[in-house]
C-alpha cells in the first residue's frame, strides 16, 4: 500500500506529522554520500560516524531543527588546482546528510577525529509528571 494513500484514510485523522517524518525519513534515505555508521552506545545513547577525510572543523556544520540533524560539509575553492591530479578518487565535493531524530532525542556533542566525525547522540529518561485532572459537576 502507498504511503500516501495509508496517511489518507479518513481513520487516520491528525497523523500529518508522522506522514512528514516518514516522507523526511525516505529521502535522508536516498542519499549515499558521505558513508556513515550508527552505533549503539548503551543506555538509549547512539554515536552517528561520517567519514569525512579532506574537510576541516570550519568547513563541517552540524545543526538540529525540527527533530531533524543536519550535517552539512562545503570545500572552500582552494587547493589543486583539477589539471594537476592523474586520478582522483577522493570525492572534493560538499555535502548534506539528514537524520531524523525520535521525539527525546538530544545532540550530546560533534567530534572530528581521524577523518571521521562523530556525533553522540542520547534519550534522556523523561520526567515522571503526574496530572490532576479537576472534576466537574453539572450543577
Amino acid at each position: 500500500m502507498n504511503r500516501s494513500i495509508l496517511f489518507d484514510s479518513p481513520f487516520l485523522l491528525g497523523f500529518e506529522h508522522t506522514r512528514s517524518l516518514i516522507e523526511r525519513a525516505a529521502k535522508a534515505a536516498a542519499e549515499s554520500y558521505p558513508p556513515y555508521n550508527v552505533e549503539d552506545r548503551g543506555d538509549g545513547g547512539l554515536r552517528i560516524t561520517l567519514a569525512v577525510a579532506g574537510f576541516t572543523p570550519e568547513q563541517l556544520n552540524v545543526s538540529v531543527e525540527d527533530r531533524q540533524l543536519t550535517v552539512t560539509g562545503k570545500r572552500d575553492g582552494g587547493g589543486k588546482p583539477e589539471e594537476a591530479y592523474l586520478h582522483r578518487g577522493i570525492a572534493a565535493r560538499g555535502f548534506a546528510r539528514s537524520f531524523v531524530l525520535a521525539d527525546g532525542m538530544v545532540v550530546e556533542g560533534a567530534s572530528l577525529e581521524h577523518g571521521l566525525l562523530h556525533i553522540d547522540l542520547a534519550r534522556p529518561e523523561p520526567e515522571m509528571r503526574i496530572q490532576q485532572i479537576p472534576i466537574r459537576t453539572a450543577g
